[in-house]
């Protein structure tokens, strides 16, 4: 059986069809941009982005219907960026942009808001902390700025359900991307009437809740003859994108953990039950629903992967021009030739953007320390990836406070096609990684979730373990692994030696 798998993102869409083994039939990927109609504002002219996916599909499917004609998809389901939503009418017309999680408004209810709910009260319901880059004072901004868009909305939907909703299905969604709003109740798995009446938003305007891998309708007639997809095609409820990316690369079970090497590095460990409130806010941990029934996952990461891209565009921006404008190959691969096999001799602080847990600090900006002249530019990339990693091991170090452990980490994502990358990355957390043969697996976990709800599999465990194949190991070297946490210890000095001194520069 053939399914298909999409991954929409903030800047991109993939689309990816599988057969039920793993082995991929057809797939392509579209980019679009952010718009900023006002400083602070950020948003994705929904329409546009909906043609550009919708003929990204047409052309996918075609791709899958000629290559194995006798096996037309079956099935379909979309792991999405979260927090985002877009305004559809009820005859599935959209209505007006969608606003991002990085967009500025809304942020004047955050005040109003901490006074009727405190963080502690929010998180024992949401399992989240008030924050700006949720649905939820995007929506309430809608809703007073706005107020004939509000009027006229049917559901807003994230662009999981949006996507599935344009193709056909019922507006429903899954557990991770309702948690997304700050309004969903993680125990009663369903929108908390006490957050719904704290924002005085109207429940109405939401879609249903349901399970990852849950039927929620047939592609249309009218989509069907247009995209070439089989007219009883089954439309599955996805997952909020990290949660489908753990799936894809077969993280399912509590003790072990993806590790996301994108834009963002993030680390996504699996537990079993809720933890205390008490033990994941001191680490700055959140709590959210995973894709597999009965886990749940908590999100660790910093803006890694955007450090190496600047790094790329100063470092070595006119060889990058040039590979692009002669159509040549991406000179990521040469730059990581020129890692040293040595810890490098430069240290980094991160701090080039907000981080993440455990400090979230906003007010810093990076540093490196250590050059002379004799350093090379692979001794500064080296310097920020292990930064990034250095940053990342001081909150999995405190995850036992909150009863977690991480046995193993997954590495997917774009930077994990790089050995020593991932080697180091193992080296500095001290943990066994291992990399799946499909390493963008955001579309993959989707197709397994797709395949659940079509019944190909059991389980998204049962269809992991078809779909996901490992293709290599990596183990901490002990001798590097020594030299590192010595380094790590001056890493842990910088912060607090420069703590009101950064800020001045920022």
């Amino acid at each position: 059986m053939s399914l298909l798998g999409i991954d929409a993102g903030t800047t991109g869409c993939k689309a990816v069809v599988f057969r039920d083994d793993g082995t991929v039939t057809a797939s392509g990927y579209v980019e679009y941009d952010v718009t900023r109609p006002e400083t602070g504002w950020e948003e994705l002219d929904s329409e546009l982005v909906w043609q550009r996916i919708r003929d990204q599909l047409r052309h996918v499917v075609h791709a899958a219907n000629e290559s194995r004609p006798l096996d037309p998809i079956r099935c379909v389901a979309v792991s999405s960026l979260g927090e985002a939503v877009v305004p559809v009418s009820r005859d599935r017309r959209i209505l007006g942009p969608s606003l991002l999680n990085s967009d500025a408004r809304g942020a004047e209810y955050l005040e109003s808001l901490a006074g009727l709910i405190p963080d502690e009260t929010l998180y024992a319901i949401n399992g989240n902390v008030l924050g700006n880059h949720y649905s939820l004072t995007k929506l309430m901004w809608l809703r007073d700025h706005r107020p004939e868009l509000w009027r006229q909305t049917f559901k807003f939907l994230h662009w999981g359900p949006f996507i599935s909703f344009m193709l056909g299905a019922d507006p429903a969604v899954d557990y991770s991307l309702a948690n997304r709003t700050l309004l969903f109740d993680l125990n009663a798995r369903s929108w908390s009437s006490d957050l719904l009446e704290c924002s005085r938003i109207d429940g109405d305007k939401l879609p249903r809740t349901v399970p990852s891998g849950t039927p929620i309708g047939t592609v249309s007639a009218e989509t069907a003859g247009d995209l070439g997809l089989p007219r009883d095609a089954l439309i599955v409820s996805g997952a909020h994108d990290q949660c489908a990316n753990a799936v894809g690369c077969g993280v399912t079970r509590a003790g072990t953990a993806m590790y996301g090497m994108g834009t963002f590095i993030c680390i996504v460990p699996v537990f079993a039950e809720r933890r205390p409130a008490t033990s994941m806010m001191p680490i700055g941990l959140n709590t959210e629903h995973h894709a597999v029934p009965g886990r749940f996952v908590s999100f660790i990461y910093n803006q890694g992967g955007s450090l190496v891209k600047w790094y790329r565009n100063t470092f070595a921006g006119a060889e990058h021009r040039a590979a692009v404008e002669s159509g040549g190959e991406d000179i990521y691969p040469a730059l990581f030739g020129e890692l040293p096999l040595h810890p490098s001799p430069v240290l980094v602080l991160p701090h080039f953007t907000a981080t993440g847990p455990p400090h979230f600090i906003t007010s810093s900006c990076g540093v490196m320390a250590g050059l002379h002249l004799d350093t090379t530019r692979g001794d500064v990339l080296k310097g920020i990836l292990e930064g990034t990693a250095y940053y990342l091991r001081e909150c999995v170090e405190r995850l036992p406070e909150a009863g977690l452990d991480i046995g193993e980490f997954r590495a997917v994502g774009g930077g994990s096609r790089s050995d020593a990358w991932v080697q180091l990355s193992a080296d500095i957390l001290g943990r066994p990684f291992s990399r799946p043969r499909v390493t963008e697996a955001g579309a993959l976990g989707a197709a397994i979730l797709a395949g659940v709800g079509a019944g190909v599999f059991v389980s998204a465990e049962e269809g992991a373990s078809h779909m996901v194949t490992v293709e290599h190991s990596f183990e901490p070297d002990p001798q590097r692994g020594a030299e590192y946490s010595r380094r790590y210890a001056l890493y842990r000095e910088l912060w607090p030696r420069l703590r009101d001194f950064l800020p001045r520069l920022s």
